[in-house]
């Protein structure tokens, strides 16, 4: 498994970061989106419009939504996958009761650790001083954050990216001890 953590806050060119990674791979890119389509949403229908116009059109383009493990299953080594991105993947999810989300989670990390591509993963950072002031926001900031923990074990390249600027943190960090 090649697997890249790309995180940051949001707007924080995290997608860009990705997608110039991919770039450089030579390899045919994989981009599959996690997210709703939401039609009647125009802030979001101009995010996808600037997302679908950064994107060269060799790219393979794959609206995943859930099935993100099956879509990676798919891959074979002579691919990337660029994931956009890991946050809309766990909120599409948040309805799953815990011993539901364990799974679903669990066919994800079996999936990426099965996969022969190269892997670019874009998530979002939560919780960074903010308490959500909702159960199911909550849900989410515990339920990514456990996940990007999860992932970052195995990844060869651990992006930060802030301001428009990325860090790779492997090779400045150490892990945490796990419980």
């Amino acid at each position: 498994m090649t697997l890249e953590l790309i995180t940051g806050p949001a707007r924080s060119g995290k997608s860009r970061w990705a997608e110039h990674r991919a770039a450089l791979c030579g390899l045919q890119v994989h981009y599959f989106a996690t997210g709703p389509q939401l039609p009647d949403d125009p802030a979001w229908q101009e995010r996808l419009r600037q997302h679908r116009l950064r994107r060269p059109p060799t790219w393979r383009c794959l609206e995943v939504g859930h099935g993100l493990a099956g879509a990676l299953d798919n891959l074979g080594g002579s691919d990337v996958a660029l994931v956009d991105s890991l946050g809309t993947w766990v909120s599409g999810a948040l309805a799953l009761e815990t011993g539901a989300w364990q799974q679903h989670c669990q066919v994800l990390l079996a999936s990426l650790q099965q996969c022969p591509a190269r892997v670019l993963l874009v998530s979002e950072q939560t919780g960074w001083g903010v308490v959500p002031p909702t159960r199911l926001g909550g849900l989410f900031r515990d339920r990514l954050g456990r996940l990007e923990e999860q992932l970052s074990h195995g990844c060869t390249h651990l992006w930060l990216v802030v301001a428009g600027r990325a860090i790779d943190l492997l090779p400045a960090s150490q892990a945490v001890p796990r419980d």
